[in-house]
């Protein structure tokens, strides 16, 4: 049977200092070499992933948690969030006090000068505070947002913006995504133009937003490190990032 991987980035493929595992590096190796193709899932924009995706030499990758679809250097699928939801969002955060970044393939903007929560989030990322410029989802593309705010302010919008769902991957900041968006629907884009069929699918991930991935592949596989949420859905829990997790999935699942 033919097979292809996807891969989560954050607490998969970046183990807890952020480092792509020397381990790793040697089995995406042993894989391309197996002729099995290898692919990123993340929820993470196209400019953030632009040296991984050099060092890795793959250039396949589901981004923004589904939105953004690249296959093989060529842009296939594109699910922006409605503007409408965005100014009403926007506004229902300003209400309650909590702001948002705005993202699209080549940029992200705050619309506050300085947040620090956005700080704080930003900082497990090793990316630096946007700058501001809280028009700029009217004149772009908005693929994914973010909503900053604690966990117990979840309830104040989770069903009540209809195009919109929420996917907390900080204690401090929520991903904000179209209705129905997953990971899931981009690895569908890829494999449709690969030739593949959902069972020839082999997903890594770690955290909430990699659940309908893990549900819907062939094999869904979980890292030690990941959330109890997403292990009831494995097919494999695997050891830690921290502990060689994608190389030993990968050897006990005989793909290397």
């Amino acid at each position: 049977m033919r097979k292809i991987c996807f891969f989560d980035i954050d607490g998969t493929l970046l183990d807890s200092d952020k480092k792509i595992p020397q381990s790793t590096k040697e089995a995406l190796h042993l894989l391309k070499e197996n002729g099995i193709y290898t692919a990123i899932a993340t929820g993470r924009a196209p400019f953030m992933i632009k040296d991984l995706l050099e060092e890795l030499e793959i250039d396949s990758y589901v981004s923004f948690n589904g939105q953004y679809v690249v296959f093989e250097g060529e842009v296939i699928y594109r699910n922006p969030l409605s503007k409408e939801q965005l100014t009403q969002l926007q506004a229902g955060g300003r209400q309650h006090g909590h702001s948002m970044v705005f993202m699209n393939d080549r940029a992200m903007k705050a619309n506050v000068k300085h947040d620090r929560f956005i700080e704080e989030s930003f900082a497990t990322l090793h990316f630096p505070h946007p700058e501001q410029d809280e028009s700029y989802y009217n004149e772009h593309d908005i693929y994914q947002g973010l909503l900053f705010c604690e966990e117990q302010d979840t309830v104040l919008y989770e069903g009540k913006y209809p195009d919109i769902q929420f996917i907390r991957w900080h204690p401090y900041s929520m991903d904000v995504v179209p209705l129905g968006g997953s990971k899931a629907i981009g690895i569908e884009q890829v494999i449709k133009r690969k030739g593949f069929k959902m069972e020839e699918v082999y997903a890594f991930g770690d955290a909430l937003n990699d659940i309908e991935m893990i549900q819907a592949a062939g094999c869904g596989i979980v890292m030690g490190n990941g959330l109890p949420q997403l292990k009831q859905h494995a097919d494999f829990i695997t050891k830690s990032v921290d502990e060689d997790g994608i190389y030993y999935a990968l050897k006990h699942l005989k793909l290397i």
